[in-house]
């Protein structure tokens, strides 16, 4: 802490005290020394020496202020010049007398042109850099708004980060379109799809990224498909990729890649599989209603053959029969053409996969950790043919091979079992074989039509089924020379696929997902101008709608603006803004069962076209406080090419502000918050009356926001910002 202009000075002017004192004090003692002189008294001499000692103190004084002028109080002037150089750019250091302070005045100054220098290069290539994000951040969106595929964006706990409105679409609508929410930000995509389907896909993915330096047999696998079914009863195709970290994205030569979560790309085959059902009733239809007119045909014409003299009246009779079996025959198949004629697509995804990669990934679904007090089964490998590539499913191929082992596990008490897989021709030989031959061949038989129960849960399709539907075939087998039995599927092989690269997706840290491109806190240039301004002197326009639903992005519209202004740190009742909207679509029965307002009372009411602006006028000069303002803001958004008004003004969000305050609280409600600030809440669920309660709420908020250090409206806006609710989008 350097000292103040007063106390240098009072330092000052002991220091010259001091020196003369010191002057007089070795003057007298020179004379000590040399005795008295002669030809005068001692006090002669004395007189004779103090114009001396007053000259030497003096120049030692000057010389004493001058040093001080030259380098001391140069120095923190100095000081004070960089200080308001480093704050304003354009300030440069003085010149200074002393040649030393000189040279580094000079170098100071270079160091400060190089500095500006520098941040103009920082500043000009981060707005490069922002401009080319905001651009392919609008690209992105566009895209997936675009896309007919829904994208899911999760971390490794299956966190909702990003999905696209067909993913809302699909994942929240049932095959008869009844509407559920299970899909949102944050939410776990496990309360949508099977948490077993997605589980093993992953650890597929993190073996890939541990042999991501190398190559894992011929090739770097960087993404897995699969078929899987929904919590509301859909059947989805889906194709997962890797999300990376920029670690995982700069690994070297050798090194494990960092997955951070995955990409599900979903198609909804539903229908397909339906289709399917209808083509398997249909050829099964007409298998049985062939087979009888088949052999009427048959027998009548092996009797024409037979009989060449047999009587016309009995030719005719065996000629009518092959007739009318025969148009039975034409309409049978008529029919089945008729339905089977759209149904041709492949209903299951087959994946390359290697056979070694089956059987190891098999090996581990088997000696998982089993409940009830069951230890896991021991499994062994043998005669593993390396270079067998399969195309199958393969999660459903591993649950069948594991609902096998644990059968016989629980059922004959088998101790171990062993997976093998060979060549055999042009197809893979695939044994699960154990010790004993304790079963028959129609117990084994039984198990393999069965439907399986895999970990308790009753599915409907057998081993049968899955193994058919990977184009293979399985039975049951026994050999008594080696007191052996084994299930041995064959499977086609396919040839090996080529070097696939691997996508990625750089995870960037603190990014926030966003289901729109839609930021509260950056909406534009001028919403910045206030930031400095204290939160106490600032004018505000608190405000609230209500809705036809809580769908914007869906065609969801508002029914009604409610609005009170703030100034000064006063709630300004008289000034209000209240209107009623007619909307030009149809209200939901849970949106009037909330605010009660029906088509009837909107009736004649102004459309959006009118009101929007009037609204926007009314706001004008003042800053947007709403609690979860981001659901209001992002319906006037929506309506800003019909209106041509856009709203630029700085948001707060009592919300996000409650959050920042109490940060422990469980919930961050209008009531919740109004109830811990002492708000009385009146009127509820009408526009005018919320904004009423949250203008009371953010006025309880301020001085509390100020103890914390909050005081400006940039650190308002940054402290909501960094909290978690921040992330939530409509």
């Amino acid at each position: 802490m350097r000292p103040t202009q007063p106390t240098r000075k009072r330092l000052l002017a002991g220091l010259a005290v001091f020196l003369f004192m010191l002057a007089v004090v070795a003057c007298a003692v020179a004379l000590l020394l040399a005795g008295e002189p002669t030809g005068g008294t001692f006090a002669d001499t004395v007189v004779k020496l103090i114009p001396v000692v007053l000259v030497a103190s003096g120049t030692a004084c000057w010389v004493l202020f001058r040093l001080d002028a030259l380098y001391v109080q140069a120095t923190l002037r100095m000081a004070e010049q960089l200080a308001a150089a480093l704050a304003h750019s354009d300030l440069r250091v003085g010149r200074y007398q002393a040649p030393e302070l000189e040279q580094l005045a000079k170098t100071a100054n270079q160091l400060l042109a190089q500095r500006e220098a520098d941040r103009d290069d920082v500043a000009e290539r981060f707005r490069a850099t922002q401009a080319s994000l905001e651009e392919e951040r609008s690209r992105l969106s566009a895209l997936m708004a675009d896309l007919s595929q829904s994208v899911v964006v999760c971390n490794l706990d299956g966190r909702v980060l990003l999905y696209n409105q067909r993913a809302k679409q699909e994942l929240s609508t049932g095959p008869k379109g009844e509407k559920t929410e299970l899909l949102g930000l944050g939410r776990s995509i496990y309360a949508v799809l099977d948490r077993a389907v997605i589980g093993y896909a992953i650890a597929r993915l993190q073996q890939a990224s541990a042999a991501a330096g190398s190559r894992h047999a011929g090739r770097v696998v960087g993404s897995t498909d699969f078929v899987t079914g929904t919590a509301t009863g859909r059947l989805l195709r889906a194709h997962m990729s890797p999300v990376l970290s920029d670690a995982g994205r700069r690994h070297s030569e050798g090194e494990a890649t960092s997955i951070t979560g995955f990409v599900l790309v979903l198609d909804d085959v539903t229908t397909t599989s339906e289709r399917h059902t209808r083509r398997d009733a249909v050829i099964q239809s007409l298998i049985e209603g062939c087979r009888g007119p088949l052999g009427s045909v048959r027998a009548a014409a092996e009797m024409l053959c037979d009989f060449p003299d047999m009587l016309s009246e009995e030719k005719d009779r065996f000629m009518r029969v092959i007739r009318d079996e025969a148009t039975a025959l034409s309409s049978q198949f008529e029919k089945a053409a008729r339905a089977f004629s759209s149904d041709l697509r492949e209903r299951w995804v087959l994946e390359e996969i290697s056979g070694a990669e089956i059987l190891l990934a098999t090996a581990g679904g088997i000696q998982e950790k089993r409940g009830g007090g069951r230890p896991p089964l021991a499994v062994k490998t043998e005669h593993v043919e390396k270079g067998l590539w399969l195309r199958v499913d393969s999660f459903a191929l591993l649950q069948a091979l594991r609902y096998l082992a644990l059968r016989l596990q629980d059922e004959y008490r088998i101790p171990e079992v062993r997976l093998s897989l060979t060549r055999s021709g042009h197809l893979a030989q695939l044994d699960l074989s154990w010790p004993g031959t304790f079963m028959n061949n129609e117990t084994a038989m039984s198990w393999l039509q069965d439907p399986m129960n895999v970990p308790g849960k009753s599915a409907s399709l057998s081993v049968t089924d899955v193994i058919e539907r990977c184009n293979g075939d399985i039975w049951f087998q026994r050999e008594r020379v080696s007191h052996r039995a084994f299930f041995r599927t064959v499977l086609p092989l396919t040839a090996a696929p080529g070097n696939l690269p691997m996508p990625m997706i750089a995870a960037t840290a603190g990014e926030r997902p966003e289901f729109y491109d839609f930021d509260l806190f950056d909406w534009s240039a001028g919403s910045h101008e206030l930031d400095d301004l204290p939160l106490s002197e600032l004018a505000y326009t608190v405000f609230d709608t209500e809705t036809t639903g809580l769908q914007p992005s869906q065609g969801d519209e508002i029914i009604q603006i409610g609005a009170t202004r703030v100034v000064n740190s006063r709630l300004l009742r008289h000034e209000c803004f209240d209107q009623l909207v007619k909307p030009q679509v149809r209200l939901s029965p849970g949106s009037i069962a909330v605010h009660g307002l029906t088509r009837e009372l909107l009736a004649g009411q102004p459309s959006i076209d009118a009101v929007l602006p009037r609204f926007h006028a009314f706001c004008a000069d003042t800053v947007l406080v709403g609690h979860n303002a981001a659901f209001d803001l992002r319906f006037m958004q929506l309506q800003e090419k019909r209106t041509g008004v856009h709203f630029e003004q700085p948001v707060l969000d009592t919300l996000l502000l409650s959050s920042v305050l109490h940060p422990n609280q469980a919930t961050h409600q209008l009531e919740a918050i109004a109830e811990r600030m002492g708000v009385p809440v009146m009127g509820r669920h009408t526009a005018l009356g919320d904004a009423l309660v949250t203008a009371e709420i953010f006025l309880k908020m301020l001085p509390l926001l100020a103890e914390m250090g909050v005081k400006t409206l940039r650190q308002a806006r940054e402290a909501s910002q960094r909290s978690y609710l921040a992330r939530v989008r409509y």
